[in-house]
């Protein structure tokens, strides 16, 4: 039968490959062919490999027609971000100073992805070490957005969101460190999730700023949203940080989640994020529709105010790039890293160095600057106040609500062709909850007159990723637009 790419999403294609009606290696045919066709237009993937993936599908199918397949998701293609190491394949961050780097190991949340039989799939592009908001500053070339292909898809996990909303593949998995999962999604008409800190393991990504990364699925509904995140989390004893809680419940909670879940539901209004002056109108509208259209089904909207947000931006570099600068020192052509030639020592290490794309010194040089003696206190020391604050804060505020509801992003995407700003305030919205380890997700809301989706973004308390889930899920049920696919 001839596989509708659009329509396909993770619990469809489940469903559809235990009934017979296609096998994983037709599915996995039907991806490349998407792919084959979507990619010249988009670039999402920095690299793939197609007899790998119809290997895969074909062990697959084997496993299925003997009557022992790992899960109902066995021979489900989901693309990795080119942070996630896969073994076997490159992994380098969309860098220069990476290529070639092959992982001997699968990243955590591979193997249990894998232990699932889904089969992860190509190295998706990215914002060279997830540093950036547009996925223009890869190795491999700037991604496009599949709405508009002179716009870009946001970022750092601009390949990621392209690709799921190209319908090259039912879904992918980003990182986020301060929205870059949701912003993307946001932008490219997608879900994307950023799970409570420690809900997903971080080993075997490519650490940016370790006390705010987070691994995250990007997908076009919110049941397989709820599918992935259950299927990759779970503690782990390579990451310490991980929850000991198990990562189950979520995708029988989003399935048994009704419209009568809004009844009596506390949705918090943040007025500084309102308020914000750079919000723009476009962005705005789809927030006060939805509050609207949630409250006629019984929510009560709650206003609540949080002073901490108008420093969270500028605590959240100052700690993001110190983190970045100490993660990233390994990288020396040395240790770690492509090594670039040099008639001695120091001139292998500024050589292999100065393969760092400009945004990424830029941030690495204030990150070193930031943890010398003379700026450690005033710099990354009060960081860190402030992030306790805004922990407090949220923590006060999620007594009197059950969900917060924001804008993904202030403005609109910009063109591809525009000078990068360096203003940062696209990251506004995204910061508080890696901050704050909230778990929060862009929802797909409303189409622009001129053909460009717009999100919003859910946020719950750490630990609530259930209830953030079944929010979304009672919202799907009522939003007046179902279906968010792009004239590619």
């Amino acid at each position: 039968m001839k596989i509708d790419v659009n329509a396909l999403s993770i619990h469809g294609v489940a469903e559809d490959l235990k009934a017979g009606k296609y096998n994983a290696a037709e599915l996995a045919q039907a991806c490349l062919e998407r792919i084959a066709d979507t990619e010249p237009k988009i670039n999402a993937f920095a690299k793939y490999d197609a007899d790998k993936l119809l290997a895969c599908a074909a062990e697959s199918d084997a496993r299925r027609s003997a009557g022992k397949p790992l899960s109902q998701y066995d021979g489900i293609p989901i693309g990795m971000k080119d942070n996630i190491s896969i073994k076997g394949e490159s992994c380098s961050s969309g860098s220069k100073t990476l290529m070639g780097y092959i992982p001997p190991f699968d990243a955590t949340l591979v193997k249990y992805l894998r232990n699932q039989g889904f089969i992860p799939f190509g190295r998706l592009n990215m914002d060279e070490f997830a540093m950036g908001s547009t996925t223009r500053t890869s190795a491999y070339g700037a991604t496009s957005n599949p709405w508009c292909t002179d716009y870009v898809p946001g970022g750092s996990s601009g390949g990621s969101a392209a690709a799921v909303a190209a319908a090259s593949l039912p879904g992918a998995i980003g990182s986020d460190t301060g929205g870059s999962i949701r912003q993307p999604a946001a932008f490219c008409g997608v879900y994307g999730m950023k799970p409570t800190y420690g809900r997903v393991s971080r080993y075997g990504i490519a650490a940016m700023a370790s006390s705010l990364d987070q691994a995250g699925p990007l997908t076009r509904n919110v049941l397989d949203a709820a599918i992935l995140l259950e299927s990759m989390g779970g503690s782990d004893p390579l990451d310490a940080m991980t929850l000991p809680e198990p990562c189950t419940g979520l995708v029988d909670a989003v399935k048994n989640t009704e419209l009568k879940f809004l009844k009596g539901l506390r949705i918090g209004v943040v007025k500084e994020y309102m308020e914000w002056s750079e919000l723009e109108d476009v962005c705005r509208a789809p927030v006060d529709n939805t509050l609207e259209l949630l409250k006629s089904f019984g929510a009560e909207i709650v206003q609540v105010e949080l002073p901490a947000t108008l420093l969270a931006t500028q605590a959240y570099f100052a700690i993001m790039m110190a983190e970045a600068s100490t993660n990233l020192e390994r990288i020396d052509g040395i240790r770690y890293g492509h090594q670039e030639p040099g008639s001695n020592l120091n001139d292998i290490y500024l050589n292999s160095r100065g393969q760092f794309g400009e945004n990424v010194k830029l941030r690495l040089l204030a990150g070193t600057l930031i943890t010398t003696k003379r700026c450690y206190q005033d710099y990354f020391v009060n960081a860190q106040k402030v992030r306790t604050t805004l922990v407090n804060q949220f923590r006060e505020i999620f007594k009197n609500c059950d969900i917060l509801l924001t804008p993904t992003s202030p403005s609109m995407p910009s063109r591809k062709d525009e000078p990068p700003s360096l203003k940062f305030q696209a990251d506004f919205y995204g910061v508080d909850c890696n901050l704050s380890a909230n778990c929060a997700i862009s929802v797909p809301a409303e189409i622009t007159p001129d053909g460009m989706p717009v999100g919003i973004q859910f946020i719950a308390a750490p630990k609530q990723d259930a209830l953030l889930l079944q929010a979304v899920r009672a919202y799907e049920l009522c939003r007046p637009r179902k279906t968010f696919v792009p004239n590619l």
